[in-house]
């Protein structure tokens, strides 16, 4: 529900700081007071359209702040969720207007685009009045409340579910069959392509290393020689090694007389002894990976050649070679197996699409005794708003050729407003006057089903009066026990049942050189004042004043 409006420089509207309760909440005042000012810069903050003429003369920019007290698992908070904004059950909905025409959007003062702020406004709240094309009376979305009146989303959300299932299994499925078809259209060159790559067997990785082996094979070659004339020298018959040896055990012999001139040369020549033993370990292995078989070579010369020819043929890099191996093994597979993969997923497609038709039937059957329902309940409420020869219907026309993810259904809400006239859509046939009353009905028996938590209705008892009047105050009273109802009105006898009743005035300041829109909460005495100005016009009456009494005390009663 909206808990707080502020609005700053909007138009007439300098500072206005108004605290909001359930039930329903009036708006009254003169005409030209401020009402469609207050109902504008609401509509601002919700994420209205936007207009430089709405910033008070004189100021750079006008600000609206709505704030609301959000009950969890509201998809107001779903909105809010999918565009990662924090909710921490109060959401403050804000809008900036700026002298210059442009507009900034705020949700709990997160920036937001214009866009999100009216996803979110038109969870929270709807405003109705004469002429309005939005809500009941948009036909885009009678299905959606025909299914609420019927507690039927669940039933609805298990159809779209099913709807997906079904787009699953026919996309699978011509996705196989598309490409069993490809498939058939190159066979002969798959199998060839196929078999000639099994065999070649590429892996990945390979021609890297087979030109890195012969590359290493004849770079041995050439230094091989070298190689082995070093390793002679080391470890040969003309090493060093055996002498050096010799002289250590000499030596060693005689350290017990003379330890400090023996073991450093002891050390020494130990060091020398195992660094050429290291050294002729290296050559050994250098010559080994040096030698190598000739037909080794060529096998690996012939190999990559192979291997790059393919790659030429296929147009691919060698690397890829494995990969498209897998690919067409796949294909021809796919020719050779594919029939039988394609009965099973038409199979399925059908099973999937026989599970939808049954669940969209049996929704659309249910929409059918709920539709009677909700007939009935609104012509019953249409009598008392002197709509008593108007007659409402459920209009639903069923296509199982083309489904949805609701269902075949279409609906709409239609309205006869006399016998013998032809029915028709409900924005279509009725008129202004009318049709805010067939809203009101609608709203009254939908009540808390399938609406917004705070409703608006914009002067809809405009035109009327008396008994029709009184009859428009009991149903937004009624309504207000479900959710949050605000009405700008000019009838006493709506006024009259109010929770709370707000007058809008206009004040003159500056010594009458500018003027700013106030509002006021009535109580007591103040409230009966205002119902008796509605009543009586410009001079109030003891007569008005006692017919106000009684309006409040019969709205009490």
């Amino acid at each position: 529900m909206l808990a707080r409006l502020s609005i700053r420089d909007i138009v007439l509207i300098e500072r206005l700081d108004i605290e909001f309760s359930r039930g329903l909440a009036v708006l009254t005042g003169e005409t030209g007071a401020g009402k469609s000012i207050l109902l504008d810069a609401f509509a601002l903050a919700l994420g209205g359209r936007g207009d430089q003429g709405l910033v008070r003369h004189g100021a750079e920019q006008g600000q609206v702040t709505a704030v609301f007290d959000v009950p969890k698992n509201h998809p107001a908070a779903k909105i809010l969720s999918d565009n990662g904004l924090d909710d921490d059950g109060e959401m403050i909905l804000r809008r900036v207007q700026l002298a210059d025409g442009r507009t900034r959007a705020f949700i709990n003062d997160q920036a937001i685009s214009v866009q999100t702020l009216k996803a979110v406004g038109s969870a929270l709240v709807e405003i109705h009045g004469q002429h309005d094309e939005r809500a009941l009376v948009d036909a885009s979305t009678h299905r959606r409340l025909l299914d609420a009146f019927a507690g039927l989303e669940k039933d609805v959300a298990a159809l779209e579910a099913l709807w997906d299932a079904r787009r699953a299994a026919n996309a699978v499925l011509g996705e196989h069959r598309a490409g069993m078809e490809r498939a058939a259209r190159e066979a002969d060159y798959l199998r060839h392509a196929a078999d000639e790559l099994k065999k070649l067997a590429p892996v990945d990785g390979e021609e890297a290393a087979l030109a890195g082996r012969r590359t290493t094979m004849m770079q041995g070659e050439k230094i091989a020689a070298d190689l082995r004339e070093a390793q002679e020298a080391v470890g040969g018959a003309h090493s060093p090694v055996p002498a050096l040896s010799a002289a250590v055990r000499r030596l060693e012999r005689r350290a017990g007389n003379s330890p400090a001139l023996v073991e450093p040369a002891v050390k020494a020549i130990d060091a020398a002894i195992n660094a050429l033993e290291e050294a002729d370990q290296h050559l050994n292995a250098a010559l080994v990976a040096a030698d190598f078989d000739p037909a080794e070579l060529e096998r690996i010369e012939e190999r990559l050649f192979a291997l790059r020819a393919a790659a030429r043929k296929y147009s691919t890099p060698v690397d890829a070679l494995a990969a498209l191996a897998t690919k067409y093994a796949a294909d021809v597979a796919l020719i050779d197996a594919g029939a039988e993969q394609l009965k099973k997923l038409e199979a399925a497609a059908v099973e999937a699409d026989q599970r939808y038709n049954t669940a969209a039937k049996k929704l659309s059957v249910a929409r059918e005794k709920s539709a009677a329902k909700l007939d009935k309940a609104v012509n019953a409420e249409l009598a008392p708003l002197k709509l008593e020869r108007a007659t409402f219907t459920t209009q639903i026309e069923s296509d199982p050729q083309s489904p949805g993810p609701q269902g075949f259904d279409r609906i709409e809400f239609w309205v006869q407003t006399n016998p013998g006239t032809r029915p028709g859509p409900l924005m279509k046939v009725a008129s202004g006057g009318e049709l805010s009353r067939f809203l009101l009905a609608l709203k009254v028996v939908l009540s808390d089903r399938g609406s917004a938590p705070t409703l608006v209705f914009d002067e809809i008892d405009t035109g009327v009066g008396g008994a029709v009047a009184d009859a428009i105050g009991a149903r937004l009273s009624r309504l207000a026990s479900k959710v949050q109802v605000m009405a700008v009105t000019h009838a006493p006898q709506v006024a009259a049942r109010a929770s709370q009743h707000l007058l809008i005035s206009k004040d003159a300041l500056d010594k009458g050189k500018r003027v700013a829109t106030r509002v006021n909460a009535l109580a007591a005495d103040h409230r009966r004042e205002e119902i008796a100005r509605m009543l009586a016009g410009a001079e109030i009456t003891a007569e008005a004043r006692a017919a106000a009494e009684r309006l409040l005390k019969a709205a009490t009663a």
